[in-house]
C-alpha cells in the first residue's frame, strides 16, 4: 500500500461521494459537495489522525465563500491518488507579468532536478476552472527535494523568482513527507536558526536538523 505524501490529491468512487452527500452538513456545504461529486472534482490529503480512513479537504472557490471542508473517507472509497498541476502547466492562468518569472523558475529547477508543483488557489482553479484565486493570492509551490544540496539549488531558484503581481511561497518536501518552508531553509542554511518547522502528515514540530 503506498505512502500518502503531502499536497497528494485524491479522486473518489461514487459510493464514496455518496457516503460523504449522506453526511450532516448545512446547505452551503452540501451544495458545494454536490458540485464536487457530480463533476468528479478531487480532494486534497489533509493532516492524518493514527485511526482508520484517510483526512481529505476540500477547498472551495468564491462561489462557496472559500470555504475549507473537512472530510473521512475509507481508503476502498478512492479511486487513485493524483499530484497538483506542474507549474509549467499553470502559465497561462497566471498574470502575464508572472509568466516569464514562473516559466524561468520551472526551468532552473528542471535544471538540478527538481519540479514545483502548484497547490492553493493557482492549483485549485488549474483543477476546476472555478474561482479560487484572490486578489493578492500567493503562488504556492512544493519542491520535492531528495538532498540537501538539491534543496539548496531549488530554494536558490526559488528565491530568485521575481514577480510585480504575484509573491511566491510554497515547501520544500523531502521523501514526500518532511515538508520545510523554503524561506526558513534559506535562513537555516546561511546560519539562522538551529531549529526548523518541519510538517509531516500527522503533525509539525520544530526540529534540530543534522
Amino acid at each position: 500500500m503506498a505512502a500518502l505524501h503531502r499536497h497528494q490529491i485524491a479522486w473518489l468512487s461514487a459510493v464514496g461521494w455518496q457516503g460523504l452527500l449522506g453526511g450532516s452538513w448545512d446547505a452551503e456545504a452540501l451544495d458545494c459537495l454536490g458540485h464536487w461529486a457530480a463533476r468528479g472534482l478531487p480532494l486534497v490529503v489533509t493532516r492524518q489522525r493514527d485511526d482508520d480512513g484517510i483526512a481529505l479537504g476540500l477547498c472551495a472557490p468564491r462561489r462557496w465563500g472559500h470555504r475549507r471542508i473537512a472530510l473521512r473517507v475509507e481508503r476502498t472509497e478512492v479511486l487513485y491518488f493524483d499530484e497538483f498541476p506542474r507549474l509549467d502547466q499553470v502559465l497561462t492562468q497566471l498574470p502575464q507579468s508572472t509568466r516569464a518569472p514562473a516559466r524561468q523558475l520551472a526551468l532552473a529547477l528542471q535544471a538540478c532536478g527538481a519540479t514545483a508543483r502548484v497547490y492553493g488557489s493557482h492549483g485549485w482553479q488549474h483543477i476546476t476552472g472555478l474561482q479560487h484565486v484572490r486578489e493578492g493570492s500567493d503562488l504556492d509551490v512544493w519542491v520535492g527535494v531528495g538532498s540537501k544540496e538539491q534543496a539548496d539549488a531549488a530554494a536558490a531558484a526559488l528565491n530568485a523568482f521575481a514577480s510585480p503581481s504575484r509573491r511566491i511561497d510554497g515547501e520544500l518536501v523531502f521523501d514526500g513527507n518532511a515538508a520545510v518552508a523554503w524561506r526558513e531553509w534559506l535562513a537555516w542554511r546561511s546560519g539562522g536558526p538551529q531549529a526548523l518547522l518541519v510538517k509531516r502528515l500527522n503533525g509539525a514540530s520544530m526540529e534540530a536538523l543534522a
